[in-house]
């Protein structure tokens, strides 16, 4: 691990490398997260992923980091240095907590990529940033982020009904849990 103070960290697992987003990589984001059915999958992301909407996002990362609100890290292949999606917290500092989100592109679902990106974030906001409890949420329907979070030692805690509105359904949300002990 490569923890700088005023710089997003690296992380590197076995066959991943968890880095911070450059602007070079705005085009994969917005073809990769651009695809309609991670728009659907998740509460942040739109559809249409409008041009230069990657190229504002990546800018604000590092603020976001310097002033311990969030960490955002490009989840890239070792062995090709390839982008395949994204992870990173949301942090509470007052509470020791924050909130875990990801997004894999689609190419790249079933092959444990977020799973052993997870494992890595969530140890660095154990041990480096301190936190005693991760959580995350997911569309009642999104079972395969369920299952992700289940991997990652997550618990459900329970579930906000119709808690959000995308496109025009309401949603219902599950939300996991983790504590440090």
């Amino acid at each position: 691990m490569n923890v700088a103070m005023n710089s997003c960290p690296e992380l590197n697992t076995q066959r991943l490398l968890l880095r911070p987003f450059m602007l070079s990589d705005a085009g994969d984001v917005q073809r990769l997260a651009g695809d309609c059915r991670i728009a659907d999958m998740t509460q942040n992301v739109p559809h249409p992923y409008e041009d230069g909407a990657a190229e504002c996002w990546i800018s604000g990362h590092a603020l976001q980091f310097a002033t311990g609100n969030s960490v955002t890290f490009a989840i890239v292949l070792q062995a090709s240095g390839e982008l395949v999606g994204c992870i990173g917290l949301r942090i509470k500092r007052d509470f020791d907590n924050a909130e875990l989100g990801y997004w894999i592109g689609c190419p790249y679902w079933g092959q444990g990529y977020c799973t052993e990106a997870g494992e890595a974030v969530i140890e660095y906001a154990f041990t480096e940033l301190g936190m005693n409890r991760i959580h995350a949420t997911h569309f009642s329907r999104n079972q395969a982020s369920g299952r992700v979070m289940e991997k990652l030692g997550m618990q459900m805690e329970g579930m906000l009904r119709q808690h959000v509105k995308k496109c025009g359904q309401y949603e219902d949300v599950v939300v996991r849990g983790l504590l440090r002990g």
